[in-house]
């Protein structure tokens, strides 16, 4: 008997960095999915279709198993296959999917019934041992779904769209650099504490305020927000000259915002573009060098099955 179990990957929309310091952030889950295949095996044995992938990235995987067993009592004897749709290192929250794909793969192949909630909680082990101390914001996007409104230590606020929304998603071509980011982050709260303070209130309501223009449809609105989002970021270290570049680049193409979203240094750029030329924005992405694809928004969260 094998089980698998898919998550999709996600966009923070606004609010990232803040979000560790206790700031709402907006996020969002899209179609691009992590699959994890499980079946009993006479010994551990974890892989992955990226051939370019090390045994020390997959570590923290191997580490949400060894937690499972040791709470459940069973051995972890298991032949994990993992294949992914995300890019790595392009902010989607490949990690995050990977670990809720993991978790619910497990559960389902040991019949643990597990709810979302305690997927969500094993899954944060493997993202703690790669990302040191995460706010939680991709694991819960990525078991749930959706369109959440995260904050550390309170429920999270789905937010209800009247119909579809499109993200155009824009890989920088550099690998983001979390631990690095959120650092020099770190360093900008250290050095100015009152203007972080102020700072990281305002990111609240942003989130807040782009969350009503989601909902309402209002991508004029929503766009204006994601590019003082993205100022924002800049200011605070989180962005590069590659990133700031992107930004203009979509806003010269018609976009109506854009900034980039996750940890920054790299990684990917999100935009709205505007009502109808989605796809000859992205073509014209791809003459110019940038992979760039379209995210139809609000997406479901992670599900598992058992076949023979």
């Amino acid at each position: 008997m094998r089980a698998s179990a898919e998550a999709p990957c996600k966009a923070i929309i606004t609010g990232e960095h803040f979000v560790v310091h206790g700031a709402w952030a907006l996020v969002a889950a899209l179609g691009k999915k992590v699959k994890v295949d499980v079946e009993q095996a006479d010994r551990f044995q974890l892989r992955s279709d990226r051939r370019s992938i090390s045994r020390a990235a997959l570590a923290p995987a191997e580490s949400v198993v060894e937690t499972m067993a040791h709470e459940f009592s069973f051995k972890p004897n298991l032949r994990i296959q993992i294949s992914s749709e995300v890019p790595d290192g392009a902010g989607l929250g490949s990690s995050a999917s990977t670990m809720v794909a993991l978790a619910a793969a497990i559960s389902r192949l040991k019949s643990l019934g597990l709810g979302r909630r305690e997927v969500i909680d094993f899954a944060m082990v493997g993202e703690k041992e790669i990302h040191g101390h995460p706010s939680g914001i991709d694991v819960n996007i990525c078991a749930t779904g959706g369109v959440l409104l995260f904050k550390m230590g309170a429920r999270p606020k789905q937010v209800r769209l009247s119909g579809q929304a499109t993200l155009l998603i824009v890989q920088s071509g550099r690998k983001r650099q979390t631990r690095k980011l959120i650092d020099r982050v770190a360093t900008t709260k250290s050095r100015y504490p009152g203007l972080f303070e102020g700072l990281a209130e305002s990111a609240s309501e942003v989130s807040r305020m782009a969350a009503d223009r989601l909902s309402a449809g209002d991508t004029e609105g929503l766009g204006r927000l994601l590019t003082f989002n993205h100022a924002v970021l800049s200011f605070i270290g989180a962005s590069n000259e590659r990133l700031d570049g992107l930004v203009d680049t979509l806003l010269s193409l018609g976009c109506k915002g854009a900034k980039l979203t996750g940890a920054g240094g790299g990684g990917s750029v999100i935009a709205l573009a505007a009502e109808g030329k989605e796809k000859s924005t992205i073509s014209e992405l791809k003459r110019r060098g940038f992979d760039a694809f379209e995210a139809k928004i609000p997406v479901g969260g992670v599900r598992s099955w058992l076949r023979p």
